[in-house]
């Protein structure tokens, strides 16, 4: 009986400890067809599959441990896949945790975040681009316009950033903050890869506000400077959604390079199983006294909460001397066949989460 009593006791701790602890195994697999003219050598198009037109397929864990009274511990590690080859992101041959791989610390405070995730610049450009930074209808304005001033380490774009510390704040009625600081883990004056960024915004109702800025160090003490606004409203028929950005290099000597760049669109449900969007985005690339303008086009068709049909019509407008083309990973990198040509794309294909 004293067995029986003690092993039920071992039993019920155990239980308790599991209760107290999850890890999840989740994803995204997003594959589809497409195609986009003027993209190769001699005015030559691409077409055939490619992936995450919708949103970027991954693979990923996250857990976390309840340690009582409020507090929590957990860690979370993503990586991109490509749902047309099964081969990881960015021409690697095996899955990393490239997107996030974070250990957090999180409680009535905030939270805390130690490893590599997005910067908080990205994250809230993020908010209010329809096509979520992803597939030919995405919004262009986080990449990496120069290397004015040096180089600015592998995450020239600054929408991830490696050795980062991050503090969020918790929710004071709607209003929420972000600070954070990547190290850059290198001797005497080589800062490159040195990120410090923030954010503030109201997430309150159908209004969203969030401003944001960041600063990434280069080589000769050649800074990327980001800054942004955006802002959304709901109005139950239709969403509403804007965002003005402006990145500037900055180099020790010499003029520095500014690039302004625009997005406003519209989204609306459709027949409760749908949504209908459509954005517009301005850059005016001043450090390279050109200009370029884009319209996306997009439908999602929702078969289920996690399954969904979609298609993105998208065509980009370049100005003389401008060199900025549209995003289809494993279809085409953004590339030109000259400066100045004008492109269309199209994209459609199926998304499933899990």
């Amino acid at each position: 009986m004293k067995k029986s009593l003690i092993a039920l006791a071992v039993l019920a701790a155990s239980g308790a400890a599991m209760a107290q602890s999850s890890v999840t195994l989740f994803g995204i697999v997003d594959t589809g067809i497409g195609y986009v003219n003027n993209s190769t050598a001699n005015n030559g198009n691409n077409y055939g599959m490619s992936t995450s037109g919708n949103a970027t397929s991954r693979l990923g864990l996250r857990g976390t441990e309840d340690l009582g009274g409020g507090l929590k511990a957990g860690f979370w590690l993503e990586g991109e896949i490509f749902g047309d080859t099964g081969g990881a992101g960015a021409g690697r041959t095996s899955l990393d945790f490239k997107r996030e791989s974070t250990v957090r610390l999180s409680g009535n405070f905030g939270e805390v975040r130690l490893g590599r995730e997005t910067t908080p610049t990205f994250r809230a450009g993020l908010k209010y681009d329809l096509f979520s930074a992803t597939g030919i209808g995405q919004f262009m304005g986080y990449k990496g316009w120069s290397t004015l001033g040096g180089a600015y380490g592998s995450d020239v774009n600054t929408i991830r950033a490696n050795n980062m510390v991050s503090y969020s704040s918790p929710n004071f009625s709607g209003f929420t903050g972000n600070i954070s600081y990547a190290f850059d883990e290198k001797q005497g004056l080589n800062r490159v890869g040195r990120y410090i960024g923030g954010n503030v915004g109201y997430d309150n109702g159908p209004l969203s506000v969030t401003a944001a800025y960041g600063t990434l160090a280069g080589a000769a003490n050649g800074d990327r400077d980001e800054m942004s606004i955006g802002a959304s409203y709901n109005f139950g028929v239709a969403k509403v959604v804007g965002l003005a950005q402006q990145i500037k290099y900055k180099p020790e000597s010499g003029s520095s390079a500014k690039y302004n760049n625009y997005l406003l669109g519209v989204s609306a449900p459709v027949g409760g199983v749908g949504e209908v969007k459509a954005q517009y985005a301005y850059y005016d690339q001043k450090g390279d006294n050109t200009k370029a303008q884009q319209l996306s086009l997009g439908y999602v068709h929702n078969l289920s909460k996690r399954t969904a049909l979609y298609g993105t019509v998208a065509y980009m407008k370049n100005n003389k001397n401008s060199e900025l083309g549209l995003q289809a990973k494993n279809l085409t990198d953004g590339a030109l066949s000259a400066p100045g040509k004008n492109q269309t794309g199209v994209q459609v294909g199926i998304r499933h989460a899990f």
